[in-house]
């Protein structure tokens, strides 16, 4: 008996909101068509649907992008980094109390319980019209630093797949893996266990117009941003896969309707309208985001890590902050990034390597255009320091005015997007790296203006 079956994708829309009416008109048109004709589908996503950079992302803490998704009958779903870091435990946790969709998540475990999160499933089987068993399993990228200090436990994904899939096996004919670790990693699970006879993927950004095999195994990926839409198709005999296929479909050549772009202009001014109503403080002065904005961010960084030293990039800040009251908007367009601080230990030769790459590579960053590692400005832009000096002329890096000592060890705050960067190596192989909290810079920010300013 031979069937055919398709698994439809989505992933890493990153809250552009203006791909997404065509996305859900083509999304409803196809599982109409293939309802219709008798066809079984799964619709899936691979993560990464939210992005803290869209303002009613911000505004409702993910909320309204899980209302954007119901719009669309998806059955299963995986988080990318978006929705685990960027949320802190207690946001995530009510992310999907709404979803009218599983999420399947086999290696994140909730350090209080250590088992997988109550909103979570690690795999779901789906039994198609004609008794074909097919599972689906979900797995996210383990940004160990970040999950650690949400109160999250990311696990290994070969390690979780050995525990897993010798018991999907036995259940299934068929297993589908929804990856939102990238395509390095999932060639390598690809080439581990090629049991698996598709990986959706996501994380990376990959496009595969028409698929990838890797060990008899397909990939299947559909870029970025609601770019594309995927499409897998296999054709099963007798419980067995006798051929698999992947297409994507580019989002531009889908017809647009004039009423997209009310959608869309609503979703961002819904957003801004709430964030706008949230009055974060009031400055005496206005602040200039190449002068004293910068100086005030450091501060705030100093005063929120209890540190004497702290260390930002100019291309982080991409607004001026007007004098007056200041709004949660305007704090959101002066720092869009989900950036958290983390609280650096250095010993001081290692504090001393660090200032020498960074003014090793002061000219080349500063028109350096960075993509991703939660960074959404343009250019990474010139390193400031506050409480650290450095003499062109003889080289030598004063903490605090004073000598460093080469044993002696220190603490410094800067944003976890610099550890994420290969620019700076010292910071992660030497440093030791705590996460302070879930709260952003625009955040610490906000809170040190009201401190500041409101005596």
């Amino acid at each position: 008996m031979k069937e055919t079956i398709h698994i439809l994708h989505t992933n890493d829309l990153h809250s552009h909101f203006e791909n997404w009416p065509k996305i859900r008109r083509f999304l409803t048109e196809k599982t109409t068509q293939y309802e219709k004709g008798g066809i079984d589908y799964t619709l899936t996503d691979l993560g990464d649907f939210m992005d803290r950079y869209h303002p009613l992302t911000d505004a409702t803490n993910g909320l309204a992008n899980i209302e954007i998704m119901n719009q669309v009958p998806y059955d299963y779903v995986t988080i990318g980094n978006n929705e685990g870091i960027t949320n802190s435990k207690q946001q995530l946790k009510n992310l999907y109390q709404e979803a009218n969709f599983k999420i399947l998540l086999a290696n994140l475990l909730d350090k209080e319980t250590m088992s997988i999160p109550e909103w979570a499933d690690v795999y779901q089987i789906k039994r198609s019209k004609k008794g074909t068993k097919i599972g689906f399993i979900g797995l996210t990228a383990p940004i160990d630093m970040s999950y650690e200090s949400f109160g999250w436990e990311a696990l290994d994904p070969i390690e979780t797949l050995n525990v897993w899939l010798p018991e999907l096996k036995k259940k299934v004919d068929v297993i589908i893996l929804l990856s939102h670790l990238g395509y390095p990693d999932d060639k390598i699970i690809a080439e581990t266990f090629p049991e698996i006879d598709v990986i959706i993927e996501s994380h990376t950004h990959h496009l595969f117009k028409a698929g990838k095999m890797e060990n008899e195994v397909l990939l299947a990926a559909a870029g970025k941003f609601g770019f594309y839409i995927g499409d897998v198709e296999l054709v099963i005999e007798n419980g067995k896969v006798i051929s698999k296929s992947a297409e994507t479909m580019e989002t531009a050549t889908l017809k647009e309707q004039t009423i997209d772009m009310v959608e869309i202009t609503n979703y961002q001014v819904e957003g801004e309208n709430l964030l706008s109503d949230q009055v974060a403080g009031v400055l005496p002065t206005e602040f200039e985001q190449n002068s004293n904005l910068m100086t005030l961010t450091l501060e705030a960084m100093k005063d929120y890590g209890q540190t004497d030293v702290a260390i930002l990039n100019t291309g982080v800040i991409l607004t001026d902050l007007k004098k007056g009251k200041i709004t949660k908007k305007d704090l959101h367009e002066c720092l869009p990034h989900p950036m958290n601080l983390i609280k650096v230990t250095l010993k001081g030769r290692d504090v001393r390597r660090l200032v020498y790459e960074i003014e090793r590579s002061r000219g080349f960053l500063f028109k350096f255009k960075v993509v991703g590692m939660k960074f959404r400005g343009k250019y990474f832009g010139e390193m400031c320091y506050d409480g650290l000096t450095y003499c062109k002329k003889s080289h030598e890096v004063k903490w605090c005015g004073q000598v460093i000592d080469d044993d002696r060890e220190y603490e410094l705050v800067t944003v976890d997007h610099l550890s994420f960067l290969p620019f700076f190596p010292t910071i992660e192989i030497a440093g030791k790296i705590k996460m302070l909290s879930s709260d952003f810079l625009r955040t610490v920010l906000g809170s040190y203006i009201e401190k500041k300013f409101s005596k």
